[in-house]
């Protein structure tokens, strides 16, 4: 087995703690993951969320429920619904999630995205 190899894994999310991050309005609620180079996450976004920086990392990211916009800092809004996903490198845009009414994501993010 390689460093980055991971074993069958299922998760149980209702056992996994939420963290709490403030964004510049509102708040997002993480449930994380860690595995050898991979990470998972279900998060969370409260009504009127607004990230609180600019995101350069790559990630795979599927709205489970809700909506959000995708914001790229020239501007340029993506809208996401529910049952859509995004796929982004790191480095490759400057983007950020804001949400009027909330949105529920599975975000994966991880060496496989430099």
């Amino acid at each position: 087995m390689s460093e980055q190899s991971i074993p069958f894994n299922a998760i149980d999310w209702s056992s996994v703690p939420k963290e709490e991050h403030p964004g510049e309005t509102g708040t997002s609620y993480w449930q994380v993951v860690q595995l050898p180079g991979l990470r998972i996450r279900i998060v969370e976004y409260s009504a009127g969320y607004i990230a609180d920086h600019w995101c350069r990392k790559g990630h795979i990211v599927h709205c489970l429920e809700g909506e959000f916009i995708s914001e790229m800092e020239n501007g340029e809004p993506v809208v996401m619904k529910q049952g859509m996903t995004y796929v982004v490198s790191d480095e490759l845009s400057s983007h950020r999630s804001v949400t009027k009414d909330g949105v529920r994501l599975l975000i994966v993010d991880g060496d496989f995205l430099k």
